[in-house]
């Protein structure tokens, strides 16, 4: 069993928007259903929890979702303070130790072929991630000042979905919790437990959607799609 945890209860200040992130509309639909889809559409996936602002579980039900078009089991959960938070909330829904792939639900350009890329876990591993190079030069800088140039050979970008053993995923937020620990990813806190994470390829198309100009690129990516 495959278990999807789409996290989309960030706020969406950033993007300029007065609605929350998860609500904004691209190509005439908000933006949670672009990136639930191929989700909805890849036989690997059994079961999807969705992660939205605790003041939009009212309007976003199973019905409200099915009117989109998407029919697999899905679930409704309010989201915390943090990404992290609000994965940890949705791992409390999932049963059995199969696989779990944790999603941005502002990334809305993921394919089916990258969601497969990640749901195939290496025995002797913790987790799959994907990832791309760095095309521009990377430097540490401290109070304004260049501290060194870093080298972008060893660097990925890395995007989401990311798929772990349901079983790992939640000890490692458990561990997290109890040492107060926040990070960026779900990939970090299973490497701060000693897990080992694989990196497999991702795309420069599955662009995260933080600002203006991300939506703007991310409406060019999918209406190309669909010429």
């Amino acid at each position: 069993m495959a278990c999807a945890i789409i996290a989309a209860a960030g706020s969406g200040e950033r993007l300029g928007a007065r609605v929350f992130k998860l609500d904004y509309e691209i190509l005439g639909e908000p933006l949670v259903i672009h990136a639930l889809r191929p989700f909805e559409s890849c036989s690997l996936i059994d079961k999807i929890l969705i992660v939205v602002p605790p003041s939009r579980l009212s309007f976003w039900t199973i019905d409200k979702l099915k009117s989109f078009g998407i029919g697999k089991e899905i679930m409704v959960v309010a989201g915390g303070r943090t990404r992290q938070d609000s994965v940890r909330l949705a791992l409390e829904h999932v049963e059995g130790d199969g696989v779990v792939i944790i999603h941005d639900g502002a990334r809305p350009c993921v394919t089916v072929e990258l969601i497969e890329r990640v749901i195939d876990i290496p025995e002797g591993t913790s987790g799959v991630v994907l990832g791309i190079p760095p095309v521009d030069t990377i430097k540490e800088v401290r109070t304004g000042r260049v501290v060194r140039t870093i080298d972008r050979d060893a660097l990925i970008q890395v995007q989401t979905p990311q798929a772990f053993p349901a079983s790992v995923l939640k000890k490692a937020h458990m561990l997290a919790k109890e040492h107060e620990f926040e990070a960026t990813d779900d990939a970090a806190l299973i490497e701060r437990m000693g897990g080992l994470v694989v990196v497999r390829e991702g795309s420069r198309e599955n662009i995260k959607v933080t600002y203006w100009q991300d939506a703007q690129l991310a409406e060019s990516i999918l209406k190309g799609r669909k010429t």
